[in-house]
């Protein structure tokens, strides 16, 4: 082995510090969160890469070693797969953040993924480690912070772009914002962006203890209320808050937005297409006020989704629509333009 790098499923941890020691577990006392690592198999590829726990990616070859969680992913867009379907301890990272499990579907447009062979679970004495051992602890705090929801009709459908502009749109305006991934799989570039487009603090899921929100909803609402509860505490004018992919995956969106509850002020839906945006707003029964992403990238487009549905869409990579965007943003959140 050449080089060890823990993923960034592993920042909220001490493991870089504090020494442990690796003990093999038979798979079918593997649970979500484990923290556990694996010894770098095959070629590279495009893929070869971890996201560290600085959010630095880190280029990898035959013999490294990751650490990272195990987990689940269900990407539309690229793949699925769980720590459930690993056998003989053939792994991939399902994200370059260290989530890890076997992939049982990929998209044949993806480049080949990490392989990995588990080598054991990270232990000190007795004790094995994982997410929940260095999760936020549980506040007796009701969450009350006005929140701009962003979802989209997808994966990849410019979520994080757009929260982006959010944030620099209220902290340009003096307001103190906290940036927020509240559903996914693990990485933590994301927030990372929202920190320097301006967030003065920043949260997913990993803080919840939690490699991905791919979890029984039960689990999800019980780790997601500490989360919000230190969101809270820090008493920010705003929350912007992505749920990655679509609250129609099963990701616990739908539960995300239920915690957050009376709290939204202005839901920005990020579409691939303007007839997801029909789509979302048929299956899923939640008021939309802004429609970005790339569904509005021409005018047709944008014609086409105010004729299908009648909202206010906007491409914020183009910059004569960023006084618009605003000013409806403005309007949604109640604050002067």
């Amino acid at each position: 082995m050449t080089k060890q790098v823990i993923g960034s499923l592993a920042r909220i941890s001490d493991i870089a510090q504090v020494p442990w020691e690796l003990k093999p577990v038979p798979a079918t006392d593997w649970r979500t969160g484990d923290y556990v690592a694996a010894e770098v198999t095959g070629e590279r590829s495009e893929l070869y890469n971890v996201e560290d726990t600085s959010g630095t990616m880190v280029p990898v070859a035959a013999h490294d070693m990751v650490v990272g969680a195990l987990g689940h992913r269900a990407a539309t867009l690229e793949g699925v797969g769980s720590f459930e379907a690993v056998k003989n301890g053939r792994m991939h990272c399902l994200t370059n953040a260290g989530l890890l499990g076997a992939f049982t579907s990929l998209s044949p447009f993806l480049p080949r993924p990490i392989s990995l062979s588990y080598r054991g679970h990270l232990r000190r004495g007795r004790s094995f480690l994982g997410m929940q051992d260095f999760a936020l602890p549980a506040r007796d705090r009701r969450f009350s912070v006005p929140t701009i929801l962003l979802i989209g009709s997808s994966m990849s459908a410019g979520k994080t772009t757009t929260g982006r502009v959010v944030i620099e749109t209220l902290a340009a305006r003096g307001a103190n914002i906290t940036g927020a991934k509240l559903t996914g799989a693990g990485r933590y570039r994301d927030i990372l962006s929202f920190r320097r487009a301006g967030a003065a603090a920043i949260f997913d899921f990993v803080d919840a203890g939690l490699p991905s929100t791919a979890v029984p909803e039960d689990v999800f609402r019980t780790a997601l209320r500490p989360l919000l509860a230190a969101i809270d505490a820090g008493k920010p004018d705003f929350l912007v808050a992505e749920a990655g992919a679509s609250p129609l995956e099963p990701y616990n969106g739908e539960a995300a937005i239920d915690e957050l509850g009376d709290n939204i002020r202005c839901t920005i839906l990020c579409a691939s297409d303007p007839y997801a945006v029909l789509g979302v707003q048929k299956a899923f029964d939640l008021p939309i006020d802004i429609v970005s992403g790339p569904a509005t990238t021409t005018s047709a487009g944008r014609d086409l989704v105010t004729r299908l549905t009648g909202l206010p869409s906007f491409n914020i990579l183009d910059a004569g629509s960023l006084p618009g965007f605003r000013a409806a943003l403005s309007g949604s959140i109640g604050i002067e333009a």
